[in-house]
């Protein structure tokens, strides 16, 4: 299958270079058709939303009430602070129109007069050049008052988070966007019906808004015939780890795994043999590589192998990795960044983290995987959010389809 790449376009982080290759012709259009036409268009793409749940977009859309009295916002979730992640600062620095093109294109659609690109702290770099291009497209009249003269108007902001990891789940987002802790909020009520300051809103990942302007360039029909068919359109797949070219690429869904890691990512640093993949970032579950021969990149292939899609982030680990210490560091992080609201996950992340630095120190007990398992299991499910989970997966997973990995560590205690 072949890769959705173009030559490298020069400078399209620029307004001029954008609209010379057709940027803001698909707002152009969307203005002089219906909101539910541009909706409707979208919902026929099959567009699934590329923040990990892999939700239809087009019918999220459809949550947004119509004759809402009150103000209506979009929020876009830049925060990516998903280990393995790193794909949505690439459409910030190289392609940041198209992203703003796709959320006016929205807010249009839903009669949306307000829009937050959500960042992450640690971006302030990428921040600096998406306010460049925010600002350029005020300059021309695609954001604010009376938008090319359609009678449509819309202001487009950017926030700053402040480095937490649970800012990325869209309720504790919205906390952080009104000034509040970082907290998640328990649902019902959805953010459709009570969002920002109580208000209906509609939260979109980066990489989802951003291929909107695409949906609409080719239409519905021939977007939804791009890679795999209950999961269509091109996708950004972050490699890291072991290969010899890592990065992100931006291919099919349904595109084999091993083709990502051996024709795109250059295979395996001195031919090695692949041990493990991760393959949606660090929450997602971990597969055994002789589990991935025919497993693709998109959502209903993964889940079938018994992960998921997550955010694309493929995390390659190669035969000499020592897996303990891995998911240890994955432990660590999930413990760090617990907004403690929630008992299980406040407690159990430590405890885990705990007895994952035992075994990493071959200072474990056979006991002690059991007590490992046991914890997992009582977190996941117990939590306002899905943080919870994210802690959990990784651990329920090393432990089931890597056991001998900490049985090593064991026999190393016994042999010290």
């Amino acid at each position: 299958m072949e890769p959705l790449i173009l030559p490298p376009i020069p400078d399209l982080h620029t307004i001029d270079v954008y609209e010379s290759h057709g940027g803001y012709a698909q707002l152009r259009a969307a203005l002089g058709t219906s909101p539910d036409a541009v909706t409707d268009e979208v919902k026929r793409s099959n567009l699934r939303g590329r923040g990990g749940a892999c939700f239809p977009t087009g019918l999220k859309w459809t949550f947004m009430p119509k004759d809402s009295v009150k103000p209506k916002y979009l929020c876009i979730n830049g925060d990516e602070s998903e280990p393995g992640t790193f794909k949505d600062r690439q459409i910030f620095e190289f392609n940041p129109h198209l992203l703003i093109e796709g959320a006016i294109i929205a807010s249009y659609a839903m009669g949306i007069t307000t829009a937050y690109i959500y960042i992450r702290g640690e971006y302030k770099h990428w921040i600096d050049l998406l306010q460049k291009a925010v600002d350029q497209a005020y300059a021309r009249g695609y954001i604010g008052e009376n938008i090319l003269g359609s009678g449509f108007s819309t202001n487009l902001y950017l926030h700053r988070g402040a480095g937490a990891y649970i800012c990325g789940e869209e309720s504790s987002l919205m906390n952080s966007l009104e000034g509040q802790r970082g907290y998640p909020r328990v649902k019902p009520p959805f953010p459709a019906q009570n969002g920002l300051w109580g208000c209906p809103t509609t939260i979109n990942n980066v990489e989802t808004i951003a291929n909107v302007p695409v949906v609409l360039r080719l239409g519905a029909e021939a977007y939804a015939k791009i890679g795999a068919p209950k999961h269509p359109g091109p996708i950004l797949v972050g490699v890291s780890g072991h290969v010899n070219k890592p990065g992100v690429y931006e291919l099919p869904t349904g595109v084999p795994i091993l083709d990502i890691i051996n024709n795109y990512a250059g295979g395996v640093p001195g031919g090695k043999k692949i041990k493990a993949i991760i393959p949606g970032g660090s929450s997602t579950m971990i597969l055994r590589a002789e589990n991935i021969e025919g497993v693709c990149m998109d959502a209903d292939s993964l889940k079938a192998a018994g992960s998921s899609v997550g955010t694309a982030g493929l995390i390659v680990m190669d035969e000499d990795t020592d897996l303990v210490p891995v998911l240890a560091r994955i432990a660590h992080f999930y413990r760090h960044e617990s907004c403690g609201q929630c008992t299980p996950c406040r407690e159990g992340t430590g405890w885990m983290e705990k007895i994952l630095h035992r075994f990493a120190h071959n200072d474990a007990s056979r006991s002690d995987m059991d007590l490992l398992l046991n914890i997992a299991n009582n977190i996941e499910g117990n939590t306002i959010c899905a943080l919870g989970d994210a802690a959990a997966w990784p651990v329920q997973s090393f432990l089931k389809r890597f056991p001998e990995e900490f049985e090593r560590h064991l026999r190393a205690r016994a042999s010290a």
